[in-house]
């Protein structure tokens, strides 16, 4: 049997889904069961759209709440304290600057489950964050994607807590 993949996350990350999961399961199905139980009152379910509504939202809560559990049944929490302004790894903070553009981007480094590019959080996974570890300031990194290859500078790395 093939071992799961662990699920890398940042302790900012673990609490944020340890809280997810809580409120999931304290708030949110208590809210729900109210809300089927208001519509159960209201007679023939058959054609009660808010009944409906309200199974549909608790399907859709269910299945968050068995997806949580399965990313924090199989987490590896990145101990901070370890990452220092060294080099780059998964909680590093890093800023880089494209050298055919000239443009500056700082994201910080986070597992997969994690990622969030709107937030400027990219995956170890990626292309970018791959090439990323383990370098260095003034490294040049060389990122291969199927549109090409890109080269970046690191300009600075930063560890978490001093950002």
């Amino acid at each position: 049997m093939e071992e799961e993949k662990k699920n890398i996350l940042t302790r900012e990350g673990l609490k944020r889904y340890e809280d997810e999961l809580h409120d999931l399961k304290v708030v949110r199905r208590r809210e729900i069961a109210q809300k089927i139980k208001e519509a159960r009152e209201q007679g023939d379910l058959s054609e009660n759209a808010e009944y409906d509504a309200a199974k549909d939202e608790q399907r859709d809560i269910e299945a968050r709440i068995e997806e949580l559990e399965k990313i924090l049944k199989n987490v590896e929490v990145v101990d901070e304290e370890d990452v220092t302004g060294d080099s780059i790894m998964i909680g590093s903070t890093v800023k880089i600057s494209d050298l055919e553009f000239g443009d500056e981007v700082t994201y910080k480094i986070v597992g997969s489950t994690e990622a969030n590019s709107i937030k400027g959080k990219i995956s170890n996974e990626s292309p970018v964050g791959r090439a990323l570890l383990g370098a260095h300031v003034d490294d040049v990194v060389t990122v291969e994607t199927p549109a090409g290859s890109f080269e970046y500078k690191v300009l600075e790395i930063t560890a978490p807590g001093k950002a």
